[in-house]
């Protein structure tokens, strides 16, 4: 699979996770009307590992394994993408 193909797709998996949280915390504050204190900090430390994770797997497995590194660096991008979009908030 080429470069291009495999940036999307792991762009595409940071979207949807950062879709899914967003919509997760938007209905857990319409039914309670507060979200989870130090969820940053939790979604901090699942993207760290999922990076790691990803940057490992990376290094030992080869191309047959495409699926589950894109899977884990689009997972920790997400991340990314969900602590920088709450820190603007």
């Amino acid at each position: 699979m080429t470069l291009a193909l495999r940036l999307l797709r792991i762009a595409g998996f940071a979207l949807a996770f950062t879709l899914a949280f967003t919509l997760s915390q938007r209905a857990t504050l319409a039914r309670t009307g507060e979200t989870v204190p130090g969820i940053s900090w939790a979604i901090g430390a699942l993207s760290t590992f999922f990076l790691i994770g990803a940057w490992a797997t990376e290094r030992t497995q080869g191309a047959e394994a495409n699926a589950r590194k894109d899977l884990l660096w689009g997972l920790g991008a997400g991340g990314i993408l969900i602590i920088l979009s709450r820190l603007t908030h």
